[in-house]
């Protein structure tokens, strides 16, 4: 059975056409493969006289009673939807993370569901001004900023007494044991010689951020020491790095905080996923280029918190602080990969 398809524009066309020709309806339908009463119907909703028919009159008609009949925009009609979702997003969630993390909080409630795709469409949608551009921001992920040229040998310098990934514990690479970091430094602006240092906990994503004095051994040993007293001692046990020469220090900082330090490959920054996507993140709070002097530990503190609540794809759309909090609490529940 042919299902019945709407009128096109340049069908329009062709009957206008044929009504100012005084053809009949009959043979106007004929050539468009159509019936005779849809060329009729069409004809007498939009005009008194055949020769007053106007094909851009008609499709215009058309479209309007399309969008009045349309069915109405899920965030346009529920507010509290459409507040929770921009909430998130002036905390640069992003879409998806928003759509999971709703079904989280309001499991009962089928009024608060919406798909990322929906909310996509919403932004796009919005007319242009301050509103748009600052919902717009959530959706940014800038990846993290390539070293300049000039540092390239300062970072290769030789590491003595290195331990290479290779004899790290299997159980890091399960992430189902907590307490193994990655690290890393997030650099600012080439002139300003800047950096902050981060490190991301394996299994529940939880991430610090370390302010730095310099960027040398001596300051991001200091530093990082100082961000894992932080945490308890029981999740501990090994940090990844890469062959950067600020972790030249690396069997001074084992000896003050227990952590034994592991180094990746070369040019393998796969081997610390976990810490390059998060320094990814870390990009829409510390824009490339940034000259981390004019950044405080308080606005360095905010980061880091607005990090760790939100939620994330690879812990089921929970947050790292959750995980982390489920885990200090002694709760037995099965943490994401």
């Amino acid at each position: 059975m042919k299902t019945y398809t709407r009128l096109s524009f340049s069908e329009r066309e062709v009957i206008s056409q044929g009504l100012w020709a005084d053809e009949s309806l009959s043979s106007i339908a004929l050539r468009l493969g159509r019936r005779v009463s849809t060329v009729s119907q069409e004809v007498k909703k939009n005009c008194t006289y055949r020769r007053n028919y106007r094909a851009v009159k008609a499709q215009k008609r058309k479209v309007e009673q399309r969008k009045r009949q349309a069915k109405p925009k899920k965030l346009a009609i529920n507010d509290r939807l459409r507040e929770y979702v921009y909430k998130q997003l002036w905390e640069e969630w992003s879409p998806e993370e928003i759509a999971k993390r709703v079904k989280l909080e309001y499991p009962q409630d089928s009024t608060m569901r919406i798909s990322h795709e929906t909310i996509y469409q919403h932004l796009y949608c919005l007319p242009r001004g301050e509103l748009k551009k600052e919902l717009m921001k959530g959706l940014r992920q800038e990846r993290k900023m390539r070293r300049p040229r000039k540092y390239a040998h300062y970072r290769r310098q030789r590491i003595q007494d290195i331990i290479s990934i290779s004899e790290r514990p299997a159980e890091v690479a399960d992430r189902i044991v907590p307490g193994h970091w990655e690290g890393d430094l997030v650099m600012g602006s080439q002139k300003s010689n800047t950096a902050i240092g981060t490190l991301v906990e394996r299994t529940t994503r939880l991430t610090l951020l370390a302010p730095l004095k310099a960027r040398d051994a001596l300051s991001v040993r200091i530093a990082f020491a100082k961000a894992f007293r932080r945490i308890p001692a029981v999740f501990k046990k090994t940090l990844t790095y890469d062959r950067g020469s600020e972790m030249s220090q690396h069997q001074l900082f084992t000896k003050d905080t227990k952590i034994q330090v592991y180094f990746a490959d070369p040019y393998s920054p796969w081997q610390r996923g976990t810490n390059e996507n998060t320094n990814g993140l870390i990009r829409q709070y510390f824009p490339k280029g940034i000259d981390f002097r004019t950044v405080s530990k308080t606005q360095l503190r905010l980061a880091e918190e607005r990090l760790n609540s939100r939620p994330r794809k690879t812990l089921g759309f929970y947050t790292p602080s959750e995980k982390f909090y489920e885990l200090t609490t002694g709760q037995n529940i099965a943490l994401g990969a």
